[in-house]
């Protein structure tokens, strides 16, 4: 196992950091600006997880946009250096949900082997993203997701083995299935964060507006879909106005 400290893999990984979105819990900020460019503590959403993503030593980005696009283009001109590389994945039509954008932008991240980071704009942890890139090497699963055990109102379901065996949504109750209703599972809620091999662009669709999470149930039938639990670490999804504020306690 890769230890911390030594020679880094993950830096030669890139990155795709999810900022098409709408973000319409967080009207009215988002009425007139994309939720990548909230502020936390005078640093934009989007510059604090290109920073954090840069602190493990990753350098080459994939950023999807849609929602004000321009403002987001404007701001990775402001943050632009030396040392980090933007591709924009322009979802002109979208947006196209995670699924969908995942798929729109798979040209740029398809290029090797390497496994590739996703992240959720919204998002901001503490996580150990170079622990979590290591126990993907060692598994070498097609997906790890990062989770905690947390109360939210969606939430994924695994066996003991901390495989994916369903999904379930706590306040209506729907559940969905890999292979049929499994009893005892152990759920946790979704850190924002996943490590994906390039291999998974061959189950998704060419095109369309599509969850992900639809898509590792379907895989996962297949494929080795794995949780990585980081409980115990800040999690915080930055999606309504009074969770900015937390941020700005916990994020400074």
């Amino acid at each position: 196992m890769q230890k911390i400290g030594s020679m880094n893999p993950i830096k030669d990984s890139k990155a795709m950091i999810f900022a098409a979105g709408l973000g319409t819990r967080l009207k009215p900020f988002t009425d007139h600006h994309p939720k990548a460019l909230a502020q936390v503590n005078g640093q934009s959403l989007l510059q604090r997880n290109l920073n954090y993503l840069h602190a493990f030593g990753i350098s080459d980005f994939v950023i999807n946009v849609h929602h004000f696009a321009d403002q987001i283009m404007d701001e990775l001109k402001r943050l632009s250096n030396d040392q980090w590389k933007f591709e924009i994945s322009h979802e002109i039509d979208g947006p196209y949900e995670t699924g969908g954008g995942l798929a729109f932008a798979s040209e740029k991240l398809r290029g090797n082997d390497q496994p590739f980071i996703v992240m959720n704009v919204d998002i901001l942890t503490n996580l150990d993203l170079t622990g979590m890139f290591d126990y993907h090497q060692k598994i070498n699963p097609l997906v790890t997701l990062a989770v905690t055990d947390r109360k939210s109102s969606r939430q994924f379901l695994f066996d003991e083995e901390m495989k994916l065996v369903g999904w379930r949504n706590n306040s209506t109750g729907e559940e969905k299935w890999v292979n049929g209703v499994v009893e005892s599972v152990n759920p946790f809620s979704f850190s924002g964060i996943h490590i994906i091999h390039p291999h998974i662009f061959k189950y998704l669709p060419a095109s369309g507006t599509f969850s992900i999470v639809d898509v590792y149930l379907k895989i996962a039938k297949d494929e080795l879909v794995i949780a990585y639990d980081h409980t115990g670490d800040l999690v915080l999804d930055v999606g309504k106005p009074e969770a900015l504020a937390k941020a700005e306690e916990l994020f400074k």
